[in-house]
């Protein structure tokens, strides 16, 4: 039904992820990942920096589709009722794609800066005498100290624009059941959506209308508003603040990193745990971050446009039960996986350039 409706614009976005960026990044992953030892340093430099290009193109393209999802823009209506282009710039560019964009691309390279220096901080641990692996964790520090405040700025802006164009989600995200000026920012909440309240509320007096507002007594409206159209409150609200804790501890431990290895100074074994803990803290920021975007747009499919609801599709109840436990299943062991292979090659390195020392007579 999705496509039915919405896939005269749905779908030749897709096909420009696929032609533009798919081809370009799957064929030169291969050498990125296997060519070090086989071609030169400049033309494995030159297929990392493609696949990163066709990445961030690939992201380019499904971001304008579900940028357009969210806030769409630039359509037209045929006679049939089906969704149309009728001004591609317009759709590309809605009203909310530049901010998930940019808010994408950073946390994107949050995460692979704490990748960076959490795997590293991980060989430190095994050979403490490993200057590539002490580089490379001030590397990530560095990268990650500068892009952490900026994520900051770019989110608030992001969240000004939500509020704009999806008021729902923004109330959602606060829990705030009722409009109010002086809108308290909820700190921590167990938000109860039979009694519209929250219980157990910790709460900043004003602190939602000042952020969102820019004024202590802003108006800032709440899910009354917007019933029967409103999000599930509690997994976008929960969802939201995992998000921001993982970011803001990010912050904060990759200005402390710095400040800790500043003029080559080794780190302690304290600050390399730390590290070594939040290696994949991004992808969960990143995936509470969706939760947040997707959960926070329903009842819409697309906004104001398309329920999800009308676009369900016709499988049964066991059928969608036994797809999405196969999907989940499978990329939880290729998740599993990745990682186990990770830590296991950060810890092999470190123990083959021991070895040789190890071996009297080699």
């Amino acid at each position: 039904v999705y496509m039915n409706r919405v896939g005269n614009i749905a779908g030749p976005l897709l096909a420009y992820e696929v032609l533009t960026a798919f081809f370009l990044e799957a064929t030169f992953l291969g050498v990125m990942l296997y060519g070090a030892e086989r071609i030169s340093g400049r033309l494995h430099i030159a297929a990392t920096v493609l696949v990163a290009f066709g990445t961030t193109l690939s992201a380019f393209w499904i971001l304008a589709l579900n940028s357009w999802m969210q806030t769409p823009a630039g359509y037209a209506t045929s006679g049939d009722g089906q969704l149309i282009a009728a001004d591609w710039w317009r759709v590309i560019f809605n009203p909310s794609f530049p901010y998930r964009m940019i808010h994408m691309l950073l946390a994107s390279a949050l995460t692979s800066s704490f990748l960076l220096a959490g795997l590293s901080a991980w060989r430190l641990l095994r050979a403490p005498e490993d200057l590539a692996a002490a580089r490379a964790l001030r590397a990530g520090a560095l990268a990650a100290a500068a892009l952490a405040p900026l994520q900051v700025f770019v989110g608030d802006q992001h969240g000004l624009n939500t509020l704009a164009h999806q008021p729902a989600k923004v109330a959602a995200i606060e829990a705030l059941w009722q409009t109010r000026r002086e809108a308290p920012l909820v700190l921590l909440a167990l938000p109860d959506e039979e009694a519209k309240r929250n219980r157990l509320a910790l709460e900043i007096p004003g602190g939602a209308s000042l952020i969102l507002g820019h004024a202590r007594d802003a108006e800032i409206k709440g899910l009354s508003d917007f019933a029967p159209d409103t999000p599930p409150v509690a997994e976008v609200f929960f969802a939201f603040r995992v998000m921001v804790g993982i970011g803001m501890l990010m912050w904060a431990l990759s200005w402390y990193g710095c400040v800790a290895l500043r003029g080559g100074r080794k780190p302690g074994r304290r600050l390399l745990w730390a590290f070594s803990g939040f290696s994949f803290g991004g992808w969960i920021a990143v995936l509470a971050g969706w939760i947040v975007t997707e959960s926070g747009r329903q009842p819409w499919l697309v906004t104001g446009l398309l329920r999800t609801a009308e676009a369900a599709g016709y499988a049964g109840e066991a059928q969608l039960g036994s797809s999405l436990t196969g999907y989940v299943v499978t990329y939880a062991v290729i998740l599993v996986s990745y990682i186990v292979v990770l830590t296991q090659l950060a810890g092999s390195s470190a123990d083959a350039k021991a070895a040789p020392a190890a071996e009297p007579g080699s």
